[in-house]
């Protein structure tokens, strides 16, 4: 039954991130199922999901609760449009999720994390146009760095192997060069990277008046090579930003809930950006939902009469999905009530001694 599921897989599937010919040879899984953190295949061996399933399994696989909040959905209704409508499951996880942070107490749903990046950057440079800054039309990101592969998400990628064949689609990013990058939290540069802040200062007063956002991986820059900078470098980039009426769009797809052991990776720098773009362990890997959140002040710039041209003009059909959000919320429950961060915590010293032993003998 394996090998015709795999000729059946080979002759039609074209499958995401890789060179079909090495599927000759390197035959994909054939998975029968899947719990906590383990695979289960058709012969009924079973591998890990070190992977995380492209990092969104913050809970592992087939969590009886997301399972029950699931089924109890479809019993109500599955999907209705969100451009005009509301109901009681998504107010709450947008309650839920702007209890998260200080003051990103707006939310704009979407369908996934490269979804979530266009919407930020476009309210960014939307905002502008309404604000009359019609300078601001620049952006920049920091070399290394992954923000999916959509057009605009693209363009804010430094890495050439997703980014080259498109160029002629792209739109212009300045890359930042200069990052502090740390081996740990006990590296110094963690907590002071001011050796390295004069020559990122020199980058970014170049573009300082033209630009309308800097886009960022907080701490951790996920596809560029799980690459850890300094807490203070994004530390210093915020007062910069602040400074300066540029806006801070935190890519927080990979690093969110929990992942770093905080709700969000740049309360690491206990800072907070005018953007967060939310995906992937939003709804534990279960079902496709992004987010950004955003603040008040933004909000209100695109808050006026419609005669007026100041709407948002941005939708996706499955946009704030009743049966994506009631796991979504469910999760969140979770992750409080489990204590969730409190083990990724305790677990993370442990983890980073077995990788130092694995190092050492490499």
């Amino acid at each position: 039954m394996t090998n015709t599921i795999l000729e059946r897989d080979l002759k039609h599937i074209w499958h995401p991130c890789g060179q079909m010919k090495d599927y000759a040879s390197f035959k994909p899984l054939v998975i029968k199922s899947a719990h906590g953190s383990y695979i289960k295949l058709t012969d009924n061996s079973k591998v890990i999901d070190a992977t995380s399933s492209w990092w969104c399994k913050n809970l592992g696989h087939a969590h009886p609760r997301l399972k029950v909040a699931l089924l109890k959905q479809t019993n109500k209704f599955e999907h209705v449009i969100f451009a005009n409508t509301t109901n009681k499951i998504i107010v709450e996880l947008s309650e839920k999720l702007a209890s998260l942070t200080k003051s990103l107490d707006k939310v704009f749903y979407a369908s996934e994390g490269s979804s979530a990046v266009e919407i930020a950057i476009k309210m960014s440079l939307h905002s502008r146009k309404i604000t009359a800054e019609k300078n601001r039309i620049k952006f920049m990101a920091l070399r290394n760095s992954y923000h999916g592969e959509t057009g605009l998400a693209l363009s804010a990628t430094d890495i050439d192997l997703y980014c080259k064949p498109y160029t002629e689609l792209l739109i212009p990013f300045h890359f930042i060069q200069n990052i502090p990058y740390v081996h740990s939290k006990s590296d110094a540069l963690w907590q002071d990277c001011s050796k390295y802040w004069s020559e990122v200062l020199a980058e970014l007063n170049i573009h300082k008046d033209k630009l309308t956002a800097i886009i960022v991986e907080p701490i951790v820059q996920g596809a560029g090579g799980m690459l850890i900078y300094s807490q203070d470098f994004l530390k210093r980039l915020r007062i910069w930003t602040k400074k300066h009426n540029i806006h801070l769009i935190a890519d927080e797809i990979m690093t969110g809930f929990g992942r770093t052991g905080t709700s969000f990776a740049f309360q690491h720098a206990n800072i907070e950006p005018d953007f967060v773009c939310i995906a992937k362990g939003l709804t534990a890997g279960w079902l496709p939902m992004s987010a950004v959140l955003t603040t008040s002040n933004i909000y209100n710039i695109f808050y006026d009469d419609f005669a007026k041209n100041k709407s948002f003009l941005h939708s996706h059909t499955h946009s704030g999905n009743v049966l994506a959000a009631a796991v979504a919320l469910e999760n969140l429950k979770i992750l409080e009530e489990e204590n969730i961060y409190d083990q990724v915590n305790k677990t993370e010293p442990l983890l980073y001694n077995l990788m130092l032993d694995v190092s050492n003998e490499t």
